[in-house]
């Protein structure tokens, strides 16, 4: 059985071509597609779920991390008063206007924490380091947007808001969903920069203690806390992804186009391996004029699916992962492991179903037609 569909594949070597590039293009498509949702997805909450926090506070009815509204920061002494509390910190996270030496300005999202914190501290440090922020007016930007803020080397100086900002660390890596380049300082400087009152912070972040609960924890300071709201990393982290991915039109579009691929894949793969089985009526009613049972048949049918499908994954998980690195920093495109395997069980599943669809015109062929011409 196995020999029969591997002759049946390699037997008509440009169909056996058309019908893997099929496969390739469709796996290429959904990978590139989903990867792209996965990759947005990622940049929104990056900050959140690098923030090495436990519990967010903010004031009541934020919607993402971006829109965060100035509260009393003196509440962080009862939050570090609560049973439960390791380490707790006020932390500024704000658009604000960056400008070039040549006037020019660029967007960026400013990051303000203490730098004798872990919380929110800069992750992915190439150059510097986090305590390289407790000097006057430093900040650290990411490698990503260095050019777009026209640094080019460490000590240069620029303005923020109209304030100085000497450039003292590197990150790699740290993207946003908008086009905003990320850019971290210490909170004293972030309040000058964004004029934000002394006593005031945009959020409080909490770590726990060691076998804390952390729901329970939650509640406690919820209900210690007046005016304001309290979420768990993960809550304010989908919170956050639902705004960007369900309100702006920007994150609808990149759903649409997810799943589109999808839809667009699975039909190619359809029909080409469809168009394959069909090729092959003649093969098939030969079988069936020997005597070969249609269950026999159907084993054949299937193992000439697989086999397509095993060799179009790998060809095309292999050109996706390519195409991944290409595009390197341009397209916040992620195909984690769990991707790749899940779209081999999906091609295989694609191809077999294409094949079953097939199976019921291969079951109606009448034997007698092999001696026809």
């Amino acid at each position: 059985m196995a020999s029969i569909a591997i002759r049946n594949l390699f037997h008509d070597k440009v169909r056996l071509v058309v019908t893997i590039t099929g496969i390739v293009f469709a796996v290429v498509l959904i990978c590139i597609q989903v990867g792209l949702y996965i990759g947005f997805r990622t940049t929104i909450s990056d900050v959140i779920l690098h923030s090495r926090a436990d519990l967010w506070i903010m004031t009541s009815g934020v919607r993402y991390i971006e829109e965060g509204v100035a509260f009393p920061d003196r509440k962080i002494y009862d939050v570090r008063a609560t049973p439960g509390v390791a380490d707790a910190q006020n932390i500024i996270i704000q658009f604000g206007d960056w400008t070039r030496p040549n006037g020019s300005q660029e967007g960026t999202e400013l990051i303000g924490l203490n730098p004798d914190s872990d919380l929110a501290a800069p992750w992915n440090l190439v150059a510097g380091s986090a305590q390289d922020l407790k000097r006057a007016d430093a900040v650290i930007v990411d490698k990503y947007y260095a050019e777009k803020l026209g640094v080019d080397h460490l000590g240069q100086i620029f303005e923020i808001r109209g304030h100085r900002a000497r450039v003292v660390g590197f990150t790699n890596g740290i993207r946003t969903f908008t086009t905003a380049a990320t850019v971290f300082t210490s909170f004293r400087n972030a309040l000058i920069y964004q004029q934000i009152p002394d006593d005031r912070t945009l959020f409080i972040l909490v770590k726990a203690k060691p076998g804390t609960d952390i729901e329970t924890l939650r509640s406690a300071l919820q209900s210690r806390l007046k005016d304001v709201e309290v979420l768990t990393t993960k809550q304010f982290s989908d919170r956050t992804v639902y705004y960007w991915m369900f309100s702006t039109g920007a994150g609808v579009t990149v759903i649409i186009a997810a799943v589109l691929g999808l839809i667009v894949g699975i039909v190619v793969v359809t029909q080409t391996i469809y168009a394959a089985t069909i090729d092959h009526l003649r093969e098939f009613g030969t079988l069936k004029a020997i005597g070969a049972s249609n269950f026999y048949i159907y084993k054949i049918i299937l193992k000439q699916a697989t086999i397509s499908a095993v060799i179009g994954y790998a060809i095309g998980i292999v050109v996706a992962f390519i195409a991944v690195r290409l595009a390197g920093e341009s397209a916040p495109i992620s195909l984690p492991l769990p991707l790749a395997i899940g779209m081999f069980f999906l091609t295989l599943f694609m191809c077999c179903l294409a094949a079953l669809v097939s199976i019921n015109k291969v079951t109606r062929i009448d034997p007698a037609m092999v001696f026809k011409n």
